[in-house]
Protein backbone atom coordinates (compact mmCIF):
# COMPACT_ATOMS: atom_id res chain seq x y z
CA UNK A 1 0.00 0.00 0.00
CA UNK A 2 1.01 3.42 -0.63
CA UNK A 3 0.26 6.87 0.21
CA UNK A 4 1.98 10.47 -0.23
CA UNK A 5 2.45 12.53 3.33
CA UNK A 6 2.46 15.65 2.61
CA UNK A 7 3.91 19.17 4.35
CA UNK A 8 2.26 22.09 6.36
CA UNK A 9 2.67 25.25 7.12
CA UNK A 10 1.79 27.68 10.15
CA UNK A 11 0.00 30.84 9.52
CA UNK A 12 0.76 32.74 12.72
CA UNK A 13 2.58 31.60 15.43
CA UNK A 14 1.47 32.92 19.29
CA UNK A 15 3.06 31.35 22.57
CA UNK A 16 0.53 32.14 24.83
CA UNK A 17 1.56 30.73 28.10
CA UNK A 18 3.94 28.36 29.73
CA UNK A 19 2.22 25.25 31.04
CA UNK A 20 2.65 23.60 34.42
CA UNK A 21 4.03 20.34 32.83
CA UNK A 22 6.94 22.32 31.00
CA UNK A 23 4.85 22.60 27.55
CA UNK A 24 3.54 25.62 26.20
CA UNK A 25 0.28 27.13 25.22
CA UNK A 26 0.12 28.26 21.57
CA UNK A 27 -1.98 29.50 19.07
CA UNK A 28 -2.03 28.94 15.03
CA UNK A 29 -3.48 27.95 11.75
CA UNK A 30 -2.21 25.12 10.13
CA UNK A 31 -2.45 24.61 6.13
CA UNK A 32 -1.56 21.47 4.54
CA UNK A 33 0.56 22.23 0.83
CA UNK A 34 1.28 20.11 -1.77
CA UNK A 35 5.13 18.77 -0.44
CA UNK A 36 5.49 15.22 -0.20
CA UNK A 37 7.22 12.33 0.91
CA UNK A 38 6.24 8.80 -0.13
CA UNK A 39 5.54 5.93 1.77
CA UNK A 40 4.73 2.50 1.25
CA UNK A 41 4.62 -0.71 2.96
CA UNK A 42 3.61 -4.34 1.93
CA UNK A 43 2.98 -7.37 4.29
CA UNK A 44 6.20 -9.26 5.08
CA UNK A 45 4.27 -12.83 6.63
CA UNK A 46 6.05 -12.62 9.59
CA UNK A 47 5.86 -10.63 12.94
CA UNK A 48 8.44 -7.90 12.27
CA UNK A 49 9.35 -5.17 10.61
CA UNK A 50 11.93 -4.00 8.37
CA UNK A 51 12.42 -0.45 7.63
CA UNK A 52 13.68 1.17 4.51
CA UNK A 53 14.66 4.88 3.76
CA UNK A 54 15.79 6.88 0.78
CA UNK A 55 15.90 10.63 -0.31
CA UNK A 56 16.83 12.88 2.43
CA UNK A 57 18.90 11.08 5.31
CA UNK A 58 17.46 10.29 8.50
CA UNK A 59 19.70 10.64 10.88
CA UNK A 60 17.67 9.15 13.82
CA UNK A 61 17.71 5.52 14.87
CA UNK A 62 14.72 3.27 13.71
CA UNK A 63 13.34 3.13 16.74
CA UNK A 64 12.71 6.52 17.23
CA UNK A 65 11.37 7.12 13.80
CA UNK A 66 7.64 7.85 14.02
CA UNK A 67 6.42 5.70 10.86
CA UNK A 68 7.52 2.75 13.34
CA UNK A 69 6.03 4.35 16.51
CA UNK A 70 2.45 4.48 14.59
CA UNK A 71 3.12 0.85 13.64
CA UNK A 72 4.12 -0.34 17.44
CA UNK A 73 1.44 1.96 18.82
CA UNK A 74 -1.06 0.07 16.77
CA UNK A 75 0.55 -3.81 17.06
CA UNK A 76 0.06 -3.24 20.56
CA UNK A 77 -3.41 -2.94 20.56
CA UNK A 78 -3.69 -5.22 17.37
CA UNK A 79 -1.03 -7.67 16.85
CA UNK A 80 -0.40 -6.48 13.38
CA UNK A 81 1.28 -8.74 10.70
CA UNK A 82 5.09 -7.65 9.86
CA UNK A 83 5.42 -5.53 7.25
CA UNK A 84 8.15 -4.19 5.18
CA UNK A 85 8.14 -0.04 5.32
CA UNK A 86 9.86 2.27 2.68
CA UNK A 87 9.62 5.88 3.64
CA UNK A 88 10.86 8.21 0.77
CA UNK A 89 11.88 11.83 2.43
CA UNK A 90 11.24 14.65 0.23
CA UNK A 91 10.13 17.05 3.21
CA UNK A 92 12.67 18.58 5.19
CA UNK A 93 13.66 18.01 8.53
CA UNK A 94 13.81 20.99 11.01
CA UNK A 95 11.82 23.23 9.15
CA UNK A 96 8.87 23.75 10.85
CA UNK A 97 6.57 21.43 8.10
CA UNK A 98 5.40 18.73 10.20
CA UNK A 99 7.36 15.98 7.77
CA UNK A 100 7.23 13.05 10.37
CA UNK A 101 3.92 14.08 12.22
CA UNK A 102 2.17 13.91 8.71
CA UNK A 103 4.99 10.29 7.74
CA UNK A 104 3.48 8.91 11.62
CA UNK A 105 -0.60 9.74 10.58
CA UNK A 106 -0.35 8.91 7.59
CA UNK A 107 0.48 5.53 8.38
CA UNK A 108 -1.96 5.32 11.20
CA UNK A 109 -4.42 5.49 8.22
CA UNK A 110 -2.64 3.43 5.88
CA UNK A 111 -2.84 0.00 8.31
CA UNK A 112 -6.47 0.82 9.27
CA UNK A 113 -7.38 0.87 5.84
CA UNK A 114 -5.25 -2.76 4.74
CA UNK A 115 -5.87 -4.44 7.89
CA UNK A 116 -9.76 -3.24 8.18
CA UNK A 117 -9.45 -2.58 11.53
CA UNK A 118 -11.92 0.24 11.85
CA UNK A 119 -10.35 2.94 13.65
CA UNK A 120 -13.25 5.73 13.88
CA UNK A 121 -11.64 9.19 13.23
CA UNK A 122 -11.94 10.10 16.51
CA UNK A 123 -9.95 6.75 17.95
CA UNK A 124 -7.29 8.20 14.90
CA UNK A 125 -6.75 11.45 16.21
CA UNK A 126 -6.21 10.14 19.58
CA UNK A 127 -3.27 7.53 18.38
CA UNK A 128 -1.93 10.27 16.46
CA UNK A 129 -1.69 12.68 19.60
CA UNK A 130 0.07 10.56 21.40
CA UNK A 131 2.81 10.19 19.03
CA UNK A 132 3.02 13.96 18.81
CA UNK A 133 1.19 17.59 19.21
CA UNK A 134 0.79 18.35 15.85
CA UNK A 135 0.27 14.75 14.80
CA UNK A 136 -3.44 14.66 14.66
CA UNK A 137 -3.84 17.50 12.07
CA UNK A 138 -3.08 15.28 9.61
CA UNK A 139 -5.47 12.77 10.01
CA UNK A 140 -8.07 15.28 8.70
CA UNK A 141 -5.37 17.27 6.93
CA UNK A 142 -7.56 20.51 6.52
CA UNK A 143 -7.20 23.90 7.39
CA UNK A 144 -7.80 24.45 11.09
CA UNK A 145 -6.93 26.79 14.18
CA UNK A 146 -5.12 25.12 16.65
CA UNK A 147 -4.56 25.82 20.34
CA UNK A 148 -3.24 25.08 23.65
CA UNK A 149 -0.36 22.16 23.03
CA UNK A 150 -1.39 22.37 19.16
CA UNK A 151 -3.50 19.35 19.20
CA UNK A 152 -6.67 20.85 19.76
CA UNK A 153 -8.63 22.03 16.33
CA UNK A 154 -11.28 24.28 15.70
CA UNK A 155 -12.41 24.25 11.88
CA UNK A 156 -11.80 27.16 9.76
CA UNK A 157 -13.11 28.37 6.32
CA UNK A 158 -9.90 28.90 4.37
CA UNK A 159 -9.39 28.64 0.63
CA UNK A 160 -6.06 29.97 -0.68
CA UNK A 161 -6.59 27.09 -3.83
CA UNK A 162 -5.67 30.31 -6.46
CA UNK A 163 -3.10 31.54 -4.48
CA UNK A 164 0.90 30.42 -4.91
CA UNK A 165 3.84 29.81 -2.62
CA UNK A 166 7.33 30.25 -2.55
CA UNK A 167 8.85 27.84 0.02
CA UNK A 168 12.42 28.09 0.91
CA UNK A 169 14.21 26.05 3.51
CA UNK A 170 17.89 27.47 4.23
CA UNK A 171 20.74 24.67 4.88
CA UNK A 172 20.72 25.85 8.70
CA UNK A 173 18.19 24.57 11.04
CA UNK A 174 16.35 26.14 14.53
CA UNK A 175 16.87 23.83 17.30
CA UNK A 176 12.80 23.61 18.82
CA UNK A 177 13.55 23.74 22.35
CA UNK A 178 16.09 26.51 21.83
CA UNK A 179 13.82 28.22 19.90
CA UNK A 180 10.96 28.13 22.64
CA UNK A 181 13.30 28.81 25.73
CA UNK A 182 14.26 32.23 23.84
CA UNK A 183 10.63 33.43 22.69
CA UNK A 184 8.95 35.76 24.43
CA UNK A 185 5.22 34.90 25.84
CA UNK A 186 2.96 36.88 24.22
CA UNK A 187 -0.97 37.33 24.13
CA UNK A 188 -1.48 39.19 21.17
CA UNK A 189 -4.49 41.90 21.39
CA UNK A 190 -5.97 40.53 18.35
CA UNK A 191 -7.11 37.32 18.12
CA UNK A 192 -5.46 34.75 15.43
CA UNK A 193 -8.69 33.22 14.98
CA UNK A 194 -10.24 36.60 13.86
CA UNK A 195 -7.02 37.64 11.98
CA UNK A 196 -7.31 34.22 10.13
CA UNK A 197 -10.95 35.12 8.52
CA UNK A 198 -9.35 38.98 6.92
CA UNK A 199 -8.33 38.78 3.57
CA UNK A 200 -4.88 37.96 3.27
CA UNK A 201 -3.63 41.89 2.67
CA UNK A 202 -4.63 42.50 6.54
CA UNK A 203 -2.50 39.50 7.44
CA UNK A 204 1.11 41.33 6.87
CA UNK A 205 0.54 43.77 10.00
CA UNK A 206 -1.88 41.63 12.75
CA UNK A 207 -0.18 37.93 12.31
CA UNK A 208 2.84 37.26 13.80
CA UNK A 209 5.54 34.28 14.26
CA UNK A 210 6.08 34.58 18.07
CA UNK A 211 9.47 32.27 16.96
CA UNK A 212 10.94 35.02 14.46
CA UNK A 213 13.06 37.20 16.90
CA UNK A 214 15.17 34.51 17.85
CA UNK A 215 15.32 32.88 14.39
CA UNK A 216 16.40 36.06 12.87
CA UNK A 217 18.96 36.33 15.28
CA UNK A 218 20.25 33.09 15.11
CA UNK A 219 20.23 32.79 11.52
CA UNK A 220 20.10 36.25 9.90
CA UNK A 221 18.98 34.10 6.58
CA UNK A 222 15.76 33.74 7.58
CA UNK A 223 15.29 37.31 8.27
CA UNK A 224 16.62 38.11 4.11
CA UNK A 225 14.47 35.39 2.59
CA UNK A 226 11.38 36.94 4.30
CA UNK A 227 12.09 40.33 2.85
CA UNK A 228 13.09 39.05 -0.31
CA UNK A 229 9.51 37.16 -0.52
CA UNK A 230 7.77 40.65 0.45
CA UNK A 231 10.19 42.93 -2.24
CA UNK A 232 8.64 40.48 -4.62
CA UNK A 233 5.28 41.08 -3.99
CA UNK A 234 4.17 38.42 -1.66
CA UNK A 235 1.24 38.95 0.01
CA UNK A 236 2.22 37.76 2.93
CA UNK A 237 5.56 36.14 3.99
CA UNK A 238 6.68 33.98 7.03
CA UNK A 239 8.60 31.57 8.91
CA UNK A 240 6.85 28.30 9.58
CA UNK A 241 6.88 26.65 13.13
CA UNK A 242 9.93 26.79 14.89
CA UNK A 243 11.79 27.45 11.61
CA UNK A 244 13.56 27.04 9.67
CA UNK A 245 11.85 27.44 6.40
CA UNK A 246 10.02 30.85 5.14
CA UNK A 247 7.36 30.86 2.87
CA UNK A 248 5.26 33.48 1.14
CA UNK A 249 1.97 33.64 -0.31
CA UNK A 250 1.43 35.44 -4.04
CA UNK A 251 -1.30 35.67 -6.25
CA UNK A 252 0.33 34.77 -8.98
CA UNK A 253 3.01 32.76 -9.66
CA UNK A 254 6.38 34.41 -8.50
CA UNK A 255 9.96 34.44 -9.74
CA UNK A 256 12.61 32.71 -8.50
CA UNK A 257 14.95 34.15 -6.02
CA UNK A 258 18.58 34.44 -6.39
CA UNK A 259 20.77 31.77 -5.19
CA UNK A 260 17.62 29.73 -4.03
CA UNK A 261 19.05 27.11 -5.83
CA UNK A 262 21.55 26.83 -2.92
CA UNK A 263 18.14 26.48 -0.44
CA UNK A 264 15.47 23.63 -0.55
CA UNK A 265 12.58 25.57 -2.53
CA UNK A 266 9.20 24.86 -3.72
CA UNK A 267 6.90 26.98 -5.89
CA UNK A 268 3.44 25.80 -6.74
CA UNK A 269 -0.34 26.41 -6.22
CA UNK A 270 -1.31 25.66 -2.16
Amino acid sequence: MISFPNAKINIGLNITEKRADGFHNIETVFHPIPIYDILEFVENKTTKIKFLASGIDIDSPIEKNLVVKAYNLLNNEFNLPGIDIHLHKNIPFGAGLGGGSSDASFMLKMLNTYFNLNISEEKLLNYASEIGSDCAFFIKNKPVYASEKGNVFTNIKLDLSNFYIYLIKPKAGINTAKAYSNAKITKSKISLLHSIQKPLNFWKNEIKNDFEPYAFTENPEIRYLKQKFYNNNAIYASMSGSGSSVFGIFSEKPNKIDNSENYFSFIGKI
